[in-house]
């Protein structure tokens, strides 16, 4: 990488800083929760992105990884306040908690990852979209039984930790570790299987074990997503993570385009931006229209652009010649349009 692109990542990370000082205070909570839940949507869209767009394995139980990541996080933080008060309610301890509680979250949910993945990834198109979809549906249903956390009544009282610099600062990490290792060996062999499965075996890629770590991976940062989405809500139930959610999330991923990362970014927040634009559409109607139109949104996209807003390409790939090689601009394969 160029040694410029580095800046581009702490740069970020101190607008983040300086937003959440300076400016997220002075706006109305109600455009505060949007951006908030367009974070959370950008970490799902692009975990997801490395296993369908990257990986070239369609799965759609994601709303379940998301699920096993919020409900581990929240029972981590709930512990900690209720064993552990002293620790919990020091401020200087806090962060460390809540740290611990995301990537708790995310652990659990890699190990779901792993857990379906091992005897369900040698299968490959329809049948394995099915067996994710119906992972997903077991968690749900898991969950809804549960009574150590909850059940069908749902998790309440979950400590209100998430803010702007938290979910943000992890959209940073997710997609720096997203975009490194794309680039990176292991992300080559995620390449290579999405492009010809049969090939990449011939020349000794263990496909098996590739889509395995994808998997993997693609849960990790959900349920990251999901560790902060529950300590933002605060309230969590198995209804939440029902198959549209997971519908919702590969709509994102379609829509910016199955391996691209910044196709991935622009649908999570111009989809979180039109739900809640279209709300007062819903209350006038009564009825909610907004799955009729993304699926008319989609429907125009195909027709337009069959490979999504971005295809396989990045917002970098259009910067003039001179300016790419500042940006760590990625080789786009063969096949992109």
């Amino acid at each position: 990488m160029p040694r410029s692109f580095p800046i581009i990542w702490i740069a970020a990370f101190l607008v983040v800083i300086g937003v959440e000082l300076f400016i997220i205070d002075n706006l109305d909570p109600y455009v505060v929760a949007i951006i908030i839940y367009a974070g959370i949507n950008i970490i799902l869209a692009s975990s997801l992105n490395l296993i369908n767009g990257f990986a070239g394995q369609f799965s759609m139980g994601h709303a379940g990884f998301m699920a096993v990541g919020a409900y581990s996080g929240a029972v981590v933080t709930m512990a900690f306040r209720d064993n552990y008060p002293a620790i919990f309610n020091e401020p200087a301890l806090q962060p460390f908690v809540f740290i611990a509680a995301i990537f708790a979250g995310g652990l659990c949910s890699a190990a779901a990852g792993v857990i379906v993945g091992l005897p369900t990834l040698r299968l490959r198109g329809d049948y394995l979209a099915v067996v994710t979809l119906g992972f997903g549906e077991i968690i749900r249903v898991i969950l809804l039984n549960l009574e150590s956390v909850g059940g069908a009544r749902g998790l309440t009282n979950i400590p209100g930790i998430t803010s702007f610099f938290w979910v943000y600062g992890f959209v940073l990490i997710c997609l720096f570790v997203i975009t490194r290792l794309v680039d990176s060996p292991l992300g080559r062999s995620f390449l290579s299987v999405r492009e010809d499965e049969i090939a990449a075996e011939a020349v000794g890629v263990n496909t098996t074990r590739s889509k395995v770590t994808a998997f993997a991976l693609g849960a990790f940062f959900a349920g990251m997503a999901g560790a902060l989405f529950a300590h933002y809500l605060r309230v969590l139930s198995p209804a939440i993570f029902d198959i549209q959610k997971s519908f919702e999330i590969i709509i994102m991923v379609v829509l910016g385009g199955m391996g691209s990362i910044s196709g991935s970014v622009v649908a999570a927040v111009f989809l979180t931006i039109i739900r809640e634009a279209l709300r007062p559409l819903q209350q006038i109607t009564g009825t909610d229209y907004r799955m009729v139109i993304y699926s008319l949104v989609l429907i125009v996209l195909m027709l337009t652009r069959p490979r999504g807003l971005f295809g396989t390409k990045e917002i970098t790939d259009y910067l003039p010649e001179r300016w790419k090689a500042r940006f760590g601009v990625r080789r786009v394969s063969p096949k992109e349009s």
